[in-house]
């Protein structure tokens, strides 16, 4: 992904490669913070209505406090101000960064929620479901716990960050990520599915999982076309005796799994839920 020229960031439009923190801010010592990663096609984001209601239930629940200004509405003409000045309207990927600013653990300067919008433009196949399954495999060396913030897309990313590095150097495409009692959460970047004798099933947000957008558009749409989905625990064998895998995000929609170890997946319903579902939304 080609990234761009300028940057938003706290009301101003900037050049990139300026230094834009302090070595004191919580974001950078401490992960306090969360994102928002978004689709713009058009000029329009896709999906905007869960993104902003999401990024204001984190807001409200990291208990930062928000100018009047600090709207949806605000921050959807920024970003698409930024997308044109970049060019990468027609097309691209929108990261929105809100966090703390300066101060130590117990002492913090205030809770006003900075901002930095960026946008990386991306390529038309990015639209298409993946012709190559992806290779995935279980990371075990860090668990994602379950509690009131496991769902919140944190700066706070290091257990993703590992996964992610131990999957580049196994050669596969994806990591899974594990809950404290041994069962699924998510990927690195995606949210987990699998096709099990009929039924499409994913990890409940109790179970660790981040609340996807995807996920949720996804869950909507399928319940109202009455197909068989539930929000549930999942185990690894559950996992291993799937007749399909997928993983969803906001950027690709539906990527459709191949192979788990030695297991062999199809891509039958992933392929039929991305044409009704996901390219739809284009």
């Amino acid at each position: 992904m080609k990234g761009g020229n300028f940057l938003f960031y706290n009301g101003r439009f900037s050049k990139t490669g300026k230094p834009l923190i302090s070595p004191d801010n919580r974001s950078f010592r401490y992960g306090d913070g969360f994102f928002e990663t978004m689709k713009m096609v058009n000029g329009k984001i896709q999906l905007a209505d869960h993104h902003f209601e999401r990024l204001f239930s984190s807001l409200e629940l990291l208990q930062f406090q928000k100018p009047d200004y600090f709207t949806a509405d605000y921050l959807k003409e920024q970003a698409g101000l930024l997308a044109k000045k970049n060019y990468h309207h027609k097309l691209a990927r929108i990261r929105l960064t809100v966090f703390r600013g300066d101060g130590s653990l117990y002492d913090v300067s205030n809770h006003f929620p900075h901002h930095l919008i960026q946008t990386w433009e991306l390529s038309p196949a990015n639209n298409n479901l993946n012709e190559n399954g992806l290779m995935i495999g279980i990371f075990r060396d860090a668990k994602k716990v379950c509690d009131r913030f496991s769902a919140v897309k944190s700066n706070n990313y290091l257990s993703y960050v590992m996964a992610a590095l131990w999957a580049k150097q196994q050669k596969l495409n994806d990591a899974i990520l594990l809950n404290p009692y041994d069962r699924i959460a998510d990927a690195t970047i995606a949210n987990v599915f699998i096709v099990k004798d009929g039924v499409i099933k994913t990890p409940a947000l109790t179970e660790g999982a981040v609340n996807g957008v995807m996920r949720r558009h996804l869950l909507q749409s399928l319940k109202q076309e009455n197909m068989p989905v539930e929000e549930t625990q999942l185990t690894v064998e559950e996992l291993e005796q799937a007749s399909e895998i997928f993983l969803t995000n906001s950027i690709y929609g539906i990527k459709w799994v191949k192979q788990l170890g030695k297991n062999k997946y199809t891509n039958q319903l992933s392929s039929l839920l991305h044409k009704k579902m996901v390219r739809t939304l284009v």
